[in-house]
């Protein structure tokens, strides 16, 4: 039981990490990169359903990638697993935002951008779940 608490708590943290992450580069697309570079101009969003349903579902992937994070970092701490796991969530993501990209009949780069973003997005996160787990706020998974 005190193994899916932990879990619970490491996909929270996940979960909120990757929706800020979301959240603030919702904000810089829209007032930043889609003002100023006209190729990027797809970026722009308006609040609507579709923005409320991309912010869920990058909440739910964040809250996937803490409870897996969790048990990648068993105690042989191995960086290449930690890195491998963050890139393996990311490319799943921005794999994703690249194949739309080709899709379309517009430019590829929007969609360059949101594939670099959901890298940060998970490195982020995993940043934040090193930090709570070094002050013990969440336990790192342990073998039996």
């Amino acid at each position: 039981m005190a193994e899916r608490i932990e879990s619970l708590k490491a996909g929270i943290i996940g979960g909120l990490s990757v929706c800020l992450a979301f959240a603030i580069a919702s904000l810089l697309n829209t007032f930043v990169l889609a003002k100023y570079f006209q190729i990027l101009a797809s970026l722009h969003s308006d609040i609507n359903w579709h923005l409320w349903v991309s912010g869920a579902v990058a909440t739910f992937t964040g809250f996937l990638f803490g409870v897996t994070y969790r048990y990648i970092i068993r105690s042989d701490r191995n960086p290449q697993l930690k890195a491998g796991g963050v890139l393996a969530f990311g490319l799943v993501r921005g794999l994703t935002q690249i194949e739309l990209g080709w899709n379309s009949n517009g430019t590829i780069w929007p969609f360059l951008v949101l594939a670099a973003e959901s890298l940060l997005w998970f490195m982020l996160a995993a940043i934040a779940l090193d930090i709570a787990i070094q002050f013990r706020w969440v336990k790192p998974f342990s073998s039996i």
